[in-house]
């Protein structure tokens, strides 16, 4: 088989998988699995990430520091 041809098949197999991958991350954008971490401790949790985002904004604004989003699970980690 030659390099074309293999290069080929191996795209063949990679684009369905990929646009798969793509699909389930933005399902899991709109998902509310998200929370806004600060510093301190989960400022909010439940939120999809576009609400997520807002909510990051408006506790910069109120001066709240190190803040980040992170899934739900991972800000259940916190102490």
């Amino acid at each position: 088989m030659e390099a074309a041809e293999m290069t080929a098949k191996k795209k063949e197999k990679t684009e369905p998988a990929t646009a798969a991958t793509a699909a389930e991350k933005f399902d899991e954008l709109r998902a509310a699995i998200w929370s806004v971490i600060s510093f301190e401790k989960r400022e909010a949790s439940g939120l999809t990430y576009v609400d997520a985002e807002q909510r990051l904004k408006e506790l910069e604004r109120a001066g709240i520091s190190g803040l980040c989003i992170v899934t739900d699970e991972a800000a259940g980690r916190i102490n």
